[in-house]
């Protein structure tokens, strides 16, 4: 029988992207995936309640028992740890992740934003992409380094800027897109098919197809 990788999630609301991994699992599109535990910076956090429903261990850790900045993330690792995770998962995670995590998940630790990267980073990018007049905004998972939103690209989708958009339709297209790429991405991670080279992830190639190792093009809604 083969190994599945063992996922878990950090989230802080809702938890959609979450659904959407928890969704291409039960399918069967992530055969080789079993997520086993969610933890949240928030107790009221929906991903939670996604979690519990779909009989995943949810784990709230209070932010406000840490006596400085560091413990939060060695607490994160114990719990991640505890439950053998190899693969982490940001899903709608609004803490800036330390250098505790990063190093322990090198290359293990995914993020998705809502912009093709390396356009936009931060907070509020769907308004920042209207504002600055773009054509085409969209999303990117991307490995999770020591910068914000600076890690190497896996995946990315575009979306076009329509007439009329405002923040919240542009960000609702862009969504939808989020749903279909984070699963493949991690699928692709699953099946050991990701090979970082310094800034770039190559994607290996299915094995009827040779097997070799390529930049993986972007995807457009």
């Amino acid at each position: 029988m083969v190994k599945k990788i063992r996922v878990g999630v950090l989230a802080s609301g809702r938890g959609s992207n979450l659904q959407a991994i928890i969704d291409a699992v039960d399918s069967g599109m992530l055969k080789g995936v079993e997520i086993v535990v969610v933890l949240s910076d928030k107790a009221d956090a929906y991903a939670l309640e996604r979690a519990k429903k779909h009989g995943i261990q949810a784990v709230f850790v209070d932010p406000g028992k840490m006596r400085r900045r560091g413990d939060y993330d060695i607490e994160l690792l114990k719990n991640l740890r505890q439950y053998k995770v190899d693969l982490v998962l940001l899903a709608g995670y609004m803490r800036i992740v330390g250098p505790v995590l990063v190093e322990a998940f090198e290359n293990k630790m995914m993020n998705i934003h809502p912009s093709l990267l390396p356009s936009f980073p931060g907070l509020h990018v769907q308004k920042k992409a209207i504002d600055y007049g773009a054509r085409f905004s969209g999303c990117t998972v991307h490995f999770v380094n020591g910068g914000v939103d600076t890690g190497p690209i896996i995946i990315q989708a575009v979306v076009p800027v329509m007439p009329g958009d405002d923040e919240d339709k542009l960000a609702a297209r862009i969504l939808k897109q989020e749903h279909k790429i984070y699963p493949e991405a991690v699928r692709l991670f699953a099946e050991g098919r990701l090979k970082v080279i310094g800034r770039e992830v190559e994607i290996k190639k299915h094995e009827s197809d040779g097997g070799s190792f390529m930049i993986n093009p972007s995807l457009k809604a």
